[in-house]
């Protein structure tokens, strides 16, 4: 089952030619989530041709307009076309208000279902099939969310040599032992699917955050990432600045995702307009001495999130 992070945006305050402003797309399996929707968010989804009528959440971290933008016009490019299953729009408080004054001012035609929730505290915001989505607290200058979305375990390994040994024929029954049930073998024993399979495996984690000051909390929220988006917004000799606006800096991230322990890639976001690519070259070198797995996001640009094993 694929899984793929792609950087719609990776600016932060204001657009610059090359620079939309933050939005990151998730697609697992032909099924995409939206983190945040800056301007410039549907110019990245066109030029990357992705389906965007596929969209099923949009995930809001806060509602600065850095973050929020680019959402009012998806809304009104997914009208354009036949969709019958509804569009969640997951944030804080305020989000509803956002996505009605908008649709009622730019008197909006919306032909599908709009279901907006707010969140208020830490907690699973969203289930699917084999998956969950969990927001965070963060620390910024208005309330804001990190979130993380966490595949569920895998059975383990299935191993035939073992099935055959239990005298269970190959074909269908494999299959039920590999889904996790019990079956008869040929000589009438019951064989368990624990008897053949190896140890449970994980699934995959992305974790995106943007817009706070660094605490342990999110630390222990990024644990475990594959794929950990993280703002990188100013360099450590702007560290009190960067405190006073209630931001971080690119190795207050690193230090994130080096505490955070199973962390396997730390990609930077929401730069300021003040860095141009030679300066993000010194944050990354900056973040790459803390903690190795560094890279800079780009737009347009495309991360696998592949299983461990």
């Amino acid at each position: 089952m694929n899984l793929e992070a792609f950087i719609l945006g990776s600016g932060g305050m204001m657009p610059l030619p090359n620079r939309h402003l933050t939005s990151v797309l998730l697609r697992r399996e032909g099924e995409l989530f939206l983190f945040d929707g800056g301007e410039g968010t549907q110019v990245s989804l066109r030029r990357l041709n992705l389906r965007w009528k596929k969209i099923s959440v949009i995930f809001v971290s806060h509602t600065h307009a850095d973050h929020v933008t680019g959402i009012p016009g998806l809304l009104m490019l997914s009208a354009q076309v036949d969709r019958d299953d509804p569009l969640y729009i997951i944030g804080p408080p305020r989000i509803a208000e956002y996505i009605e004054t908008s649709r009622r001012v730019l008197d909006m035609f919306i032909n599908y279902e709009i279901i907006v929730k707010e969140v208020s505290e830490p907690g699973i915001v969203y289930k699917g099939d084999g998956f969950h989505v969990r927001c965070f607290a963060l620390r910024h200058t208005k309330p804001c969310f990190g979130y993380a979305f966490e595949e569920d375990t895998r059975p383990g390994e299935f191993h035939p040599e073992k099935a055959e040994a239990l005298k269970v024929p190959r074909g269908p029954l494999w299959s039920r032992l590999q889904a996790g049930g019990t079956v008869k073998a040929a000589d009438g024993s019951l064989v368990q699917s624990a008897q053949v399979l190896g140890p449970r495996r994980s699934g995959r984690k992305f974790t995106f955050v943007t817009d706070t000051l660094a605490f342990p909390g999110i630390a222990r929220e990024a644990a475990g990432s594959d794929l950990f988006v993280c703002e990188g917004m100013f360099e450590k000799a702007l560290e009190e600045s960067a405190h006073e606006k209630k931001h971080m800096t690119a190795v207050e991230a690193a230090c994130v995702a080096r505490d955070a322990g199973g962390v396997k890639r730390l990609a930077l976001i929401h730069y300021s307009p003040r860095y141009n690519e030679n300066n993000l070259k010194e944050l990354l070198k900056e973040a790459q001495a803390v903690f190795p797995g560094t890279v800079l996001s780009r737009d347009r640009m495309v991360f696998p999130i592949d299983y461990e094993d």
